[in-house]
């Protein structure tokens, strides 16, 4: 059994001072925090930090509005944006392993910016709300059987951003209006006796 004050990677204890043990420890106090309040310790961890794991800030800015199109904010519950859908999936990207997922989003983003400059002369962020929907119309539009890389991509996106979307405390609580396991005084059913 390997010694409780050797760090794995050093052969002692790292720099804080910290043994391995008191590591696990804080990382799983983390995750526990993190769950209780109802985020991901991931995207708990990367909302502190600001500064995104996987995407450069300007893909960052993309997907995080890209998301609020597909998810917006409306008067029954707050959008994508608001549930930090963008810094979600910058986490989930961060730790693949498998380099697909990854080299998918970059280039997908690349194909939206390209597409942009096409249909309106301009960067994505740039354009007027209007054409950033008409770019998001025109890419859905073979969504059940999406044949071309942006239509590929956009199927990504969207399955992407609802289930980052619904796991969050917004989507689940706000949006779906969970209200988690509640004691029934009667049964409200059909009696089929």
């Amino acid at each position: 059994m390997a010694d409780e004050n050797v760090d794995v990677g050093t052969g002692g204890e790292d720099e804080t001072g910290l043994t391995r043990r008191e590591l696990i420890k804080l990382g799983a106090s983390a995750a526990v925090a993190a769950t209780l309040i109802g985020l991901d310790s991931g995207v708990a961890l990367a909302a502190q930090d600001k500064s995104p794991l996987f995407f450069t800030k300007e893909e960052f800015a993309l997907v995080d509005e890209l998301t609020e199109l597909i998810i917006p904010t409306d008067e029954h519950s707050a959008g994508a944006r608001a549930a930090q859908v963008a810094s979600y999936l910058d986490f989930r990207l961060s730790e693949s392993f498998e380099e697909q997922p990854k080299t998918m989003w970059h280039d997908g983003l690349k194909l939206i910016e390209q597409l942009s400059q096409e249909m309106h002369g301009k960067r994505f962020l740039e354009a007027s709300h209007e054409q950033r929907v008409a770019l998001l119309t025109r890419i859905s539009e073979n969504e059940m059987k999406p044949q071309k890389p942006e239509e590929l991509f956009f199927k990504e996106l969207k399955s992407s951003t609802a289930h980052a979307y619904y796991s969050s405390k917004i989507g689940i609580q706000d949006e779906m209006e969970y209200k988690g396991n509640t004691y029934l005084k009667e049964f409200v059913g059909y009696d089929a006796t």
